[in-house]
């Protein structure tokens, strides 16, 4: 056994509430976080946890070593920190987090000249389109959309802003036709993304809105299909189905290649805001400087 990474499963499952939580932030399965945690119990020669069908909770003995487990693991960090300082050259691992259609459309593919650059950095990334607390999870930086809240102990630095386009496959529109004007597209087929609550965008599945030289201009649309994974909705837009309103990121190469056509180019859509974050305290070690600078060079907002 692995002590140290049986420690570090050990607190993620304490702080994720639970061994599936714990087995996707440590990207291992379920049965080996489990494995883990007996292995820890059966060296250390006491329960850790008091599990039942619908919860599970820390023993005595569970709450006192999940407090030193941290300890330890903090001294490690430190130690680590420490060593990236004195050598100097940007070196060890770099958790980063960011969405899920951004990071597999631009940030990816972007990773292998970051590596070039950097060799000696190994970076761990989790996409998700929930909001993480970067410091909770530890996370050396994230790329986050939309507005942020207030914080102290983040460094906020803004990209450029994620931007959308309507379009619509050749079959599509060979079928019923294409909108000439915003108003229109009341009566097609539209393909909306579902916006969890509380989102900046949640409205966006019932209505578009569109500036033009007269302002903006708001279409209730409506259609077969409302879906809450953009890579499902591209594929159903791609096979016909329906317009769709989808992120640039995702469809520029399909656009030039004529798979989708852009729609009313001359209006302009929404767009959100997007930021690089990271803990200030953190910004000293030359692989998170490293990372935002290379994120600063790929999609860092122009100076106005």
């Amino acid at each position: 056994m692995d002590l140290f990474q049986a420690m570090s499963v050990f607190v993620k499952v304490v702080e994720s509430g639970s061994m599936t939580a714990a087995a996707r932030e440590c990207a291992i399965s379920t049965t080996m976080v489990g494995n883990h945690l007996r292995a820890l119990e059966q060296r250390l020669g006491v329960g850790l946890l008091k599990r039942t069908t619908r919860r599970q909770r820390l023993t005595e003995f569970g709450e006192a070593y999940y407090q030193r487990c941290t300890e330890v693991l903090g001294l490690v960090a430190d130690s680590e920190q420490l060593a990236e300082q004195t050598v100097g050259e940007p070196i060890g691992t770099l958790r980063i987090t960011a969405p899920l259609t951004f990071g597999s459309e631009r940030l990816a593919p972007a990773l292998h000249g970051f590596h070039q650059r950097y060799p000696r950095i190994r970076l761990d990334v989790m996409l998700s389109n929930q909001r993480t607390d970067l410091l909770e999870s530890g996370f050396d930086a994230g790329i986050r959309m939309g507005t942020l809240p207030s914080s102290t102990r983040l460094v906020a630095r803004p990209l450029q802003d994620y931007t959308l386009t309507i379009c619509a496959a050749p079959a599509y529109l060979a079928r019923h036709g294409t909108p000439q004007v915003p108003e229109a597209l009341s009566q097609h087929a539209c393909l909306a993304f579902a916006y969890p609550a509380g989102d900046d965008w949640s409205t966006v599945e019932r209505k578009w809105r569109l500036h033009g030289v007269d302002g903006e201009i708001e279409v209730p649309v409506s259609g077969p299909l409302t879906l809450n994974n953009t890579a499902a909705l591209y594929q159903a837009a791609r096979s016909g189905m329906g317009i769709v309103m989808l992120p640039d990121a995702l469809v520029e190469e399909d656009l030039a290649s004529g798979r989708l056509i852009a729609l009313l180019p001359e209006y302009g859509l929404p767009s959100r805001p997007m930021h690089l974050i990271y803990p200030q305290d953190r910004y000293r070690l030359p692989k998170l400087r490293a990372f935002v600078d290379y994120v600063l060079e790929q999609w860092g907002k122009p100076a106005d």
